[in-house]
């Protein structure tokens, strides 16, 4: 602990829990594409794909959003150890906060992904997009 808070989370940690929470609706929508075109069906490949990637989405929403913004763990984050909480209180952040941070890392892409850098020379380990909303990633409770 370091002020209160829980200590900071490792770059490893959070690239870590990235893949897994990206890893996990990318295999789903990688073994639809498959199987879609394995089957040279128009109809499957036109309604079973697109409904897929729907079921991917719906889960990044949850995982990310919902889950994330409650807990202040993605699945990710769980197998990691750590939590997205907020700077301030270090409590949960909630569902808008956690799905705007989603939305947020956008910019961290612009320009060339050193927004995705930025945490291993910045003091909080921060993302711009944690900058903007706020948000530590730190390790989670033992």
């Amino acid at each position: 602990m370091r002020y209160g808070f829980p200590l900071l989370a490792t770059y490893g940690q959070r690239v870590g829990g990235f893949l897994i929470d990206i890893g996990i609706p990318a295999g789903l929508l990688a073994i639809v594409l498959i199987a879609a075109l394995a089957s040279r069906d128009m109809v499957v490949i036109g309604v079973v794909y697109p409904a897929a990637a729907v079921v991917g989405l719906a889960f990044l929403v949850w995982n990310s959003g919902y889950r994330q913004g409650r807990s202040g763990q993605s699945l990710g984050k769980s197998v990691l150890g750590t939590r997205l909480v907020s700077a301030g209180s270090g409590e949960p952040v909630g569902f808008g906060r956690a799905f705007w941070r989603q939305v947020a890392h956008l910019l961290d892409g612009i320009p060339l992904g050193i927004g995705y850098l930025w945490p291993l020379w910045d003091e909080q380990r921060q993302t711009f997009a944690d900058k903007i909303c706020s948000t530590l990633v730190v390790q989670a409770d033992l």
